[in-house]
């Protein structure tokens, strides 16, 4: 007799996959909450971020991650509002997709930021012109224009920077035809 293979059947390793996929989205998501996440946000984002769809409906996302469509509804605004995750809508389709910009996911993510930190800008120009500059809030306003200019100043560098290390980690092995980090 040969050797003895403990095989598990497809449906129980892919039923252990999903149970350790959901394990980690809901720590993740704890992580995030506790960074001031909404709960439910952060849940469908972590799932999206793991999962390996590349595309979901908020039914697909409500049963992956086994809560209401009506969870979902919320959720899937918030991220979308706050640049997380794209919607768009396949032609002839009845009901609106979601997505990660999987091509690179944190570059897109911090693309979405820039005009956020542009209004804030503009919102604090106002309150700076407004508040006397020996004050205590007209100080803390132009030091938060200041960090904002900055950041705005160096994000272009950052990402072009993020772009080479992002590519030296994921690029393919030497002779392989397979692609960078996006699996392309």
């Amino acid at each position: 007799m040969g050797d003895l293979v403990d095989v598990k059947p497809i449906a129980v390793e892919n039923a252990t996959h999903r149970e350790a996929l959901l394990r980690f989205v809901e720590r993740f998501a704890l992580i995030l909450s506790e960074a001031g996440w909404p709960r439910m946000p952060a849940r469908v984002f972590a799932y999206a971020l793991a999962d390996d769809a590349s595309r979901y409906t908020a039914s697909d996302l409500a049963r992956g991650l086994q809560v209401s469509p009506a969870a979902i509804s919320g959720a899937v605004r918030y991220l979308t509002q706050a640049g997380m995750l794209g919607k768009e809508r396949e032609p002839g389709a009845r009901s609106d997709t979601y997505c990660l910009y999987d091509d690179d996911v944190w570059k897109a993510i911090t693309d979405q930021q820039t005009p956020m930190m542009r209004r804030w800008r503009e919102g604090l120009a106002e309150g700076i012109e407004l508040l006397r500059p020996d004050s205590a809030g007209g100080r803390r306003l132009r030091e938060t224009m200041a960090f904002l200019e900055f950041m705005e100043g160096e994000l272009p560098d950052l990402m072009r920077r993020w772009h080479r290390h992002r590519e030296r980690l994921f690029a393919p092995p030497p002779g392989s035809s397979g692609g960078g980090p996006s699996g392309s």
